[in-house]
C-alpha cells in the first residue's frame, strides 16, 4: 500500500497547491497551478511514511543569477558527465589519439574564450570590473599554456593537429557574436552610445561563458574524487588536478560574481536574455563533449551496444516517488476528502453512501497512524540481527514476505474502512492528468517511446490503488506504457470502496516483473532495467540486469545494506566498468548480483540509457 500521509486535508501541498476545490464539489477540480518541478518542491519518505511539505528555498536575493542559473540548468551538466568522452577520460582508459584531437579542439575553443574576455573588457564601464575581466583573461591564457605543454609532449603542434569541428565552430561563433553584441534585441557593435549599454554586452558575454567556467569546474572535481590514492599513474592527473584546484575554482567563482554584479541594474526582460544565453552555451558545451570521436567500446549510453534486430530493452518503473513528487495514495485520500458531502448535506438517492469529509479526515488519520505503527514494527520483526555479508537473494525474498501479509492486510483495511467508496473516476483522470512527475521523467519515457528503431518496452509496476490515475498522468503522448497496478472498483463511474488487488506487495510485484520478461520471451536477447526508490521495489531491483534506486529512501538502503545488498553511485560505477572495458569484452550487467546503482534525477537515468 505505501500509503501513508499525517491528516491529509491539513496537507500544505495537496490542500494548496494540486487541488482547488469551490464550494461546490467537483465544479473547479485541480484548476489551481501546478507544482513545477522537484527543484520547487522537494518531498522525501522517511522509513515510516510520506511528508508532502515543500522546503523552504533561499529567497532570490539569498542567491546570486549565477548560482539560480547554474541550478536552474544543472541537468545539462549530468549529460556533459555522462558522455562517452567524459567517462572515459575519468576513468583513464580514453585513448591518447581521442585526447589529442579535444586538447586540438579546445585550443580553438580557448581562443575565442580569451577574445570574448577582451571584448568584454572593453565594455565593462568600472576599472574593478575591467580589472576582474582581466585577471579571467589571463587564467585562460595559463590553460592555454597547459594545453601547449600537453602538445610539445606529444612532438606536435597545436594549431595543425585537426581542423576545428562543427560542435566548436557553433560554441566559438555563438560566444564572439554575443560578445560583439549581436544579440537579440541589442544594438550592433558600432551603435553601442552609452556606457550602460555597453554594460548590458558585458553581462551578456559573462552569461555566456559563465556555464562553461562552471561546469569543467564541477567536472574537475567530480574526476579528482574518483582518483585512487595511489593512482598517480592516471594518464590524465594532469588535466584533472588542474580543473579541480583551488585557482580554476576560484575562477569559476570570479566569473560568476562578475556576472552577478553586472546584472544588477538589467530589466527582467535583460534578465531573461542572460537566461538564455546561460541555457544556450550549457547546451553548446554538451554537444562539444558528445562531438568528441572515439575509437573504443563504452559502457555509455547503453543503449550504444543495444542491436534493435537481435535484442530487446525492457524498462521498468515503480510509480509513486519514484515518477511522483506526491504518493498517489495522499492525492487519492485528498480527493476523497474534498468531494466528500458536508456532515449537514444530504445525499442524492441514487449516490453510493459516503463518509461526510469530517469523518473521512478522522479514519484517514486513524489508518495512517495505525499503517506507520505496524510497518516499522514489520521491519523489525525480519531485519537480521547482524549485517549478512555475503547477499543472497532467497534469504531477502523470504524475509520480504512477512511485508507482503502486513500490506495486504493495511489495503484489507483500507476497503473494510469505506473511505475509497464515492469517488468520481472524472476525478481521478483530472488529478492524474494534472498530477506533477519528477523534473525528467516524461521526457525520459517520451523519449524512449517515440524512438521506433529502438526496439524497447516500457512498463510501470506499482502499488497504486488506483491503475486510471497512473494512466492518466501519462496520457499525454505515453499511451505505449504498460501499467501493472490495482484497480478501483466503479459502478456507473463512481468508485464503490473496492480495490480490483493486482498488486499490493513486494512478491506481488515481482512476480509481475518476472510474469511480464516471461511473456516476452528467448527469440531476443533481453536487457531489463529497474528503477525504483522504496523497499517495495528492492526483489525487482535485484532481479533485473540493472536496477538503479532513484532518490534517498533511508528504509530501502537500511534493509538492502543489513542483507548484504551494496548501493553504488552510479557515475562511479560506470567509471570503474569502463576502466575494466576493452575491446570485445562485455559490460557484464548480471541479474540477482546483489549491486544497485543509486542516482539522484532522472537525468542521470537518461544520460545513462540514451544519452544526449
Amino acid at each position: 500500500m505505501r500509503f501513508l500521509f499525517t491528516n491529509p486535508i491539513k496537507t500544505p501541498l495537496l490542500s494548496s497547491i494540486l487541488f482547488h476545490f469551490p464550494n461546490s464539489p467537483r465544479l473547479g477540480l485541480l484548476d489551481s497551478v501546478r507544482v513545477n518541478s522537484p527543484s520547487s518542491l522537494t518531498t522525501q519518505r522517511s522509513s515510516l511514511s510520506m511528508a508532502a511539505i515543500p522546503p523552504k528555498s533561499p529567497s532570490p536575493e539569498e542567491e546570486g543569477l549565477a548560482r539560480r542559473l547554474w541550478i536552474k540548468f544543472k541537468r545539462e551538466s549530468v549529460f556533459a558527465m555522462y558522455s562517452p568522452f567524459t567517462v572515459c577520460l575519468a576513468s583513464g582508459n580514453l585513448k591518447l589519439e581521442t585526447f589529442r584531437h579535444y586538447i586540438a579542439q579546445d585550443f580553438h575553443f580557448l581562443k575565442a574564450f580569451a577574445q570574448a574576455y577582451e571584448l568584454a573588457e572593453e565594455c565593462a564601464d568600472d576599472d574593478d570590473a575591467k580589472l576582474s575581466i582581466s585577471e579571467l583573461r589571463k587564467g585562460v591564457l595559463e590553460e592555454l599554456k597547459m594545453h601547449d605543454s600537453f602538445v610539445k609532449e606529444w612532438g606536435t603542434d597545436l594549431a595543425e593537429m585537426a581542423t576545428v569541428n562543427s560542435a566548436t565552430v557553433k560554441y566559438t561563433e555563438f560566444l564572439l557574436s554575443t560578445a560583439s553584441g549581436k544579440v537579440e534585441g541589442v544594438k550592433g557593435p558600432g551603435k553601442l552610445a552609452t556606457p550602460f549599454e555597453k554594460t548590458k554586452v558585458a553581462a551578456y558575454t559573462l552569461g555566456a561563458m559563465s556555464p562553461c567556467m562552471r561546469l569543467y569546474a564541477f567536472l574537475g572535481k567530480e574526476f579528482h574524487a574518483l582518483l585512487n590514492a595511489n593512482e598517480g599513474n592516471h594518464p590524465y592527473k594532469k588535466w584533472i588536478d588542474n580543473y579541480s584546484s583551488e585557482s580554476f575554482q576560484a575562477s569559476a567563482l570570479q566569473n560568476e560574481d562578475l556576472l552577478d554584479k553586472l546584472s544588477v541594474s538589467l530589466t527582467g526582460e535583460e534578465l531573461d536574455i542572460i537566461e538564455k544565453l546561460y541555457h544556450q552555451a550549457m547546451k553548446l558545451e554538451v554537444e562539444f563533449f558528445c562531438a568528441q570521436p572515439l575509437a573504443q567500446p563504452t559502457v555509455v549510453p547503453l543503449i550504444k551496444g543495444h542491436n534493435p534486430a537481435g535484442d530487446r530493452l525492457i524498462i521498468f518503473s515503480d510509480f509513486d516517488l519514484t515518477c511522483t513528487i506526491v504518493d498517489s495514495s495522499a492525492i487519492l485520500a485528498e480527493i476523497a476528502i474534498v468531494t466528500a458531502p458536508k456532515s449537514d448535506q444530504n445525499q442524492p438517492e441514487n449516490q453510493l453512501g459516503r463518509m461526510s469529509s469530517g469523518e473521512l479526515r478522522n479514519t484517514w488519520g486513524l489508518l495512517s497512524k495505525q499503517y506507520t505503527e505496524e510497518y516499522e514494527q514489520c521491519i523489525e520483526s525480519f531485519m537480521p540481527s547482524e549485517k549478512v555479508e555475503n547477499f543472497n537473494y532467497e534469504t531477502l525474498h523470504k524475509a520480504l514476505e512477512q511485508l507482503s501479509h502486513f500490506e495486504k492486510r493495511a489495503n484489507s483495511r483500507v476497503i473494510e474502512s469505506g473511505v475509497l467508496k464515492g469517488i468520481n473516476l472524472e476525478d481521478i483522470k483530472k488529478a492524474g492528468e494534472r498530477l506533477s512527475l519528477q523534473d525528467g521523467c516524461t521526457t525520459f519515457f517520451q523519449k524512449v517511446v517515440k524512438n521506433e528503431n529502438l526496439n524497447a518496452n516500457v512498463h510501470v509496476l506499482s502499488y497504486c490503488w488506483c491503475g486510471d490515475l497512473i494512466r492518466a498522468s501519462f496520457s499525454s503522448g505515453l499511451n505505449a506504457l504498460n501499467v501493472h497496478a490495482n484497480e478501483f472498483s466503479f459502478k456507473e463511474s463512481i468508485s464503490t470502496g473496492e480495490i480490483i488487488e493486482k498488486v499490493e506487495s513486494p512478491i506481488d510485484k515481482v512476480q509481475a516483473f518476472n510474469n511480464t520478461l516471461e511473456k516476452y520471451g528467448t527469440d531476443r536477447k533481453n536487457l531489463s532495467v529497474y528503477i525504483g526508490d522504496s523497499v517495495g521495489d528492492l526483489l525487482c531491483l535485484l532481479e533485473a540486469d540493472i536496477g538503479i534506486v532513484i532518490g534517498s529512501s533511508s528504509s530501502l538502503r537500511r534493509v538492502g545494506s543489513q542483507f548484504g545488498v551494496t548501493f553504488i553511485p552510479l557515475y562511479p560505477g560506470l567509471v570503474k566498468k569502463q576502466k575494466e572495458y576493452t575491446e570485445g569484452s562485455s559490460s557484464n550487467w548480471k541479474e540477482k548480483s546483489g549491486i544497485l546503482y543509486t542516482v539522484s534525477s532522472w537525468a542521470e537515468v537518461h544520460a545513462f540509457i540514451l544519452g544526449w
